[in-house]
């Protein structure tokens, strides 16, 4: 007949006295993986069985010059708190008990319209200021970056100082310090939650 297939005993265990085998150090594992003697792989798609993307054109490169630019970095966040800030208004309004009130006539109750018109008005002026803090932190942030030349947590402690300070001048050498030091402990918490 056909041969039996022969399976590979496993090794005898040790005996109570003999050599143990050396125990597994992952530290010199991660050091491979993670750590400084990790070798990078290079991607190449034709390897992967992938078709390799064409070479950009100068339209291409162009659009992806004006999107990686200061102008249009600060132009979105400009837009982004405009919306933010104009949701952020409008629903602190709609919470808001004295919406519509009339000092004059404290007794009257509001129509809707004037509190329509309250929360609208709260909700512009909420989103322009969202808007100009968004811009100048985004425009002072690119352009530190592309001062050190790096991207990390500093940008953003330094812009936040940057634009928290010059929002705070306005109002006086201390509140500028103190605007300064808001504006950076809070972009240093965001830059530490999102990274």
């Amino acid at each position: 007949g056909c041969p039996r297939p022969v399976m590979a005993a496993a090794p005898p265990p040790s005996a109570p006295g003999g050599p143990e085998p050396p125990p597994l150090q992952y530290s010199l594992l991660l050091q491979h993986l993670v750590g400084e003697q990790r070798r990078p792989r290079a991607w190449d798609p034709a390897a992967l069985g992938g078709i390799p993307s064409p070479p950009k054109t100068e339209e291409q490169k162009m659009v992806e010059r004006a999107m990686e630019s200061c102008a249009f970095k600060a132009a979105l966040a400009c837009v982004g708190g405009f919306v933010l800030g104009g949701a952020f208004g409008v629903f602190t309004a709609g919470i808001d008990t004295n919406v519509g009130f009339d000092p004059k006539d404290p007794y009257r109750t509001p129509t809707a319209k004037e509190v329509l018109k309250d929360m609208g008005q709260r909700g512009i002026s909420y989103a322009k200021n969202f808007a100009i803090v968004g811009a100048m932190f985004s425009c002072t942030e690119c352009v530190v970056e592309s001062y050190r030349g790096k991207s990390d947590w500093k940008n953003s402690v330094i812009s936040g100082c940057i634009t928290g300070g010059a929002i705070g001048f306005r109002a006086g050498l201390k509140a500028g310090v103190i605007g300064c030091g808001g504006f950076a402990a809070f972009s240093a918490a965001i830059d530490y939650y999102l990274r």
